[in-house]
């Protein structure tokens, strides 16, 4: 049971936080929302001609008056249904079961009017944002450069094809600016594009995959270079022996 200091007490306190947010709202009109339009907050007459993320910045601004004008109606709301229940001889005892709320939690919480078991909120909830099921990792489920054995043209490869055709990026952005010439500054653009490995170039196959033909171009001529420069017959490296020797027997 609170004595009459201690309420005395507790009335003043909520009485000088209804006094803050009171001013508070007066100073900031409502945090700007006593305006009729976001416009009239930044001098703009209109979106007209403005950069699409100016206007995303000015949504993003008013939902978050929005959200913390609610948030401080709340409190206020709180503070003078407190200030009530003193009015009325009630302050310091639970509204739901009747016992007396211990004087440590009016302390941490001046406006509260049950006790903890009784609190509105019991359970904190840990859902994630619903925003969390879009917001992925660049590309997002259409990535497949982790899966096994995948050689298939995913949303990166998209990006990179569309790249191409231009960016405001320098070599200055990229971490590996190994690039040949100023078009191909963009994300891996030394990647190969429509195929995979390097020989898929030059070879050619029946439809069932039989009756395999080589076509001497340049970027032949180059494959066969740099495996002659490595020593390699394979640019998976050398064959096993079972498979080398006929091809380096020496014809009798």
């Amino acid at each position: 049971m609170l004595n009459s200091q201690q309420i005395e007490t507790f009335r003043s306190q909520l009485q000088v936080m209804k006094e803050e947010i009171n001013h508070r709202f007066e100073m900031n009109e409502h945090y700007g929302l006593e305006e009729e339009h976001p416009h009239e907050s930044v001098g703009e007459l209109s979106s007209y001609d403005n950069h699409p993320a100016d206007d995303a910045t000015e949504l993003y601004e008013r939902e978050k008056d929005l959200a913390l004008n609610e948030h401080t109606k709340e409190e206020l709301h709180d503070i003078e249904r407190a200030l009530q229940a003193i009015e009325n001889g009630t302050y310091g005892k639970c509204e739901v079961c009747g016992i007396d709320i211990p004087l440590e939690r009016l302390d941490a919480i001046p406006t509260a009017t049950t006790c903890k078991e009784h609190a509105p909120e019991q359970v904190v909830s840990h859902n994630r944002p619903v925003e969390e099921g879009v917001l992925m990792p660049p590309f997002g489920k259409f990535n497949y450069d982790e899966q096994d054995e995948n050689v298939a043209f995913d949303a990166e490869d998209t990006y990179q094809v569309v790249n191409s055709y231009g960016s405001s990026e320098t070599p200055s952005d990229l971490s590996n600016p190994n690039v040949d010439h100023y078009n191909d500054v963009y994300m891996e653009s030394q990647e190969p594009d429509g195929y995979v490995e390097d020989y898929e170039n030059f070879v050619g196959t029946d439809i069932e995959g039989n009756e395999i033909t080589i076509y001497p171009t340049k970027l032949h001529e180059k494959y066969e270079d740099m495996l002659d420069e490595d020593g390699l017959m394979t640019i998976f490296g050398d064959l096993p022996p079972y498979e080398k020797d006929p091809y380096t027997e020496e014809e009798l």
